[in-house]
Order: structure tokens, then C-alpha cells, then sequence
């Protein structure tokens, strides 16, 4: 009994701690190309929602956020992965951008307060990629180990069928001559596989590749690999 009130008590402070979270910086908004595209979480990004993108938040996330020059405060969910600008904490949808009365400026100075925690894992799938020609016969030699990731990658995708995903990965290390991670997730029971390329030791050396590899990969995105 003792240990279950203590496991209690841990958890509902670990809750308060992150709802107690709070972060301050400058925060920008989509431009119009990014209408429909799919975000890091696999919804499609719209303007006319309450949502933004966090660098650590797990998806799901409520969030307070406060233009500090007008005091003007919506709440967002976090869908979304970024900003990857130097300096910037939080992008959010245009809508929350009009309402925060910030949309002419472009880029504000912003408050966030954690107000309900996410679980990570949101209400929809990810985005798979399936369009992928698999031969009759292929054969792949594999030498798979689990490993604790570090620095920075890139993740290319979601697959849910192994054959495209091994294809994939073949044609990955011989053009990019990187170490080749896949991060297995569980959502609603379903099983996806999201392919990483790693062995970046700076966010900026990331960045120097993901535009070749968008090339072949346009939803691709660079993350902390220190953080999945």
C-alpha cells in the first residue's frame, strides 16, 4: 500500500512539474506553402487550427502561449516538430499567429506554459510511405542490435510493411554512407517503422544534408536523437 501512495505521489508530481513548465523566446508562424503538408506527428498541417511546433514536447501537448507585447494568450496543441531557426522556440499556425497579434510582424517575443501534458502519441496514425516497387526476389543481409542513439538524424518517413523498409534502407547506405537507425512505435496497436539517418554531431551538420536528402524524401526532418 505504502508503495503504491508513493508511486502515486511521483507521478502526480512529475505531472504538476511538467505542467509547471514554462519557456520563453521568440515564436514565428507557417508560411502558406506548408497548407496540407504533413507534419512531424503525420497530421496535415492547416492554418485555420490552434496548433504549433516544439522541438521537445511530446505531441499532444496543450500549451498556453502569450504574446509577452500585447499579452494576448491562446492555447495550441503541439502537432509538430521545430522551429529549426536559431533563436526561435515555438512556430504556430496562422490562425494562432492573427489571434496573438503578431501575423504582420512575422515573429514575436512569446511566453509557453505547459497546461496539459501530452502523451506523445496524439489521435492519428503517422503518415505512411508506401509507394515503394519491391522485387520478386530480394534478399538482405542483416546484422540488427538495439541501440541508445546519439547526437542528431534525420527521419525520413513511416512504413508499416518490412519488405518496402528494407529497400529503403539498402538504397540509403550506399548513397548517403550513413549509419542507418530504424525507430520502432506502437500507435493504437499498429506497429510503425521510421527510418533515421544518424551520425550527425551538430544540429548544423544535419541541416547541410537534409536538403539534398528531401530531394527523395520531402517529409523528412531533422531531430535529437538523444531525445526520441
Amino acid at each position: 500500500m505504502a508503495k503504491r501512495f508513493l508511486l502515486l505521489a511521483v507521478c502526480f508530481l512529475m505531472v504538476n512539474v511538467l505542467r509547471a513548465q514554462v519557456q520563453t523566446g521568440k515564436a514565428s508562424y507557417y508560411a502558406d506553402k506548408f497548407e496540407g503538408s504533413p507534419t512531424a506527428s503525420g497530421e496535415k498541417y492547416r492554418g485555420t487550427r490552434m496548433t504549433a511546433a516544439h522541438k521537445t514536447l511530446p505531441f499532444g501537448t496543450k500549451i498556453k502561449v502569450t504574446n509577452l507585447a500585447n499579452n494576448e494568450s491562446v492555447i495550441l496543441e503541439v502537432n509538430d516538430r521545430g522551429p529549426f531557426v536559431e533563436g526561435r522556440i515555438l512556430d504556430v499556425s496562422k490562425a494562432a499567429a492573427e489571434k496573438l497579434g503578431f501575423f504582420n510582424q512575422g515573429i514575436a517575443d512569446i511566453k509557453i506554459e505547459v497546461v496539459n501534458p501530452g502523451d506523445g502519441k496524439g489521435d492519428v496514425l503517422p503518415v505512411m510511405q508506401e509507394h515503394v516497387t519491391v522485387d520478386d526476389r530480394e534478399v538482405y543481409e542483416m546484422k540488427i542490435s538495439r541501440v541508445d542513439p546519439k547526437g542528431f538524424g534525420v527521419q525520413l518517413g513511416t512504413y508499416q510493411e518490412l519488405a518496402n523498409l528494407l529497400k529503403i534502407i539498402n538504397n540509403l547506405s550506399n548513397k548517403y554512407k550513413k549509419r542507418i537507425l530504424v525507430q520502432v512505435k506502437v500507435i493504437n496497436g499498429v506497429k510503425f517503422y521510421s527510418p533515421m539517418l544518424s551520425g550527425f554531431s551538430s544540429r548544423e551538420k544535419a541541416e547541410s544534408t537534409i536538403n539534398d536528402i528531401k530531394k527523395d524524401f520531402p517529409d523528412a526532418f531533422i531531430l535529437d536523437m538523444g531525445k526520441i
